[in-house]
């Protein structure tokens, strides 16, 4: 037995309300058609919008160290120069 129900095709024509709402709700399916398993209806992850301060702290302990002087000069080298900038004064 699988750990994900298995769902007709016609079960998800016919139901299509409760399943989004339990998939919502973060349950997954199995779909078939005529006996075939054909695709899986997964909840999407949802992104967290913050990060509290002492994980932000931890992951940022191990980022490597930026030279201010190699960054400035990367942005030197790419940065769109227009000879006839008609905004220069």
């Amino acid at each position: 037995m699988s750990a994900q129900p298995e769902i007709t095709q016609r079960d998800l024509r016919n139901r299509s309300k409760e399943i989004m709402d339990a998939v919502q709700g973060g349950q997954s399916f199995i779909v078939t058609r005529d006996g075939h398993r054909i695709g899986e209806l997964t909840p999407l992850r949802r992104r967290r919008r913050f990060v509290p301060r002492g994980e932000f702290a931890a992951l940022s302990h191990s980022a490597p160290d930026i030279s201010l002087h190699a960054f400035r000069a990367d942005q030197e080298s790419t940065a769109d120069r227009l000879e006839d900038d008609p905004y220069a004064r």
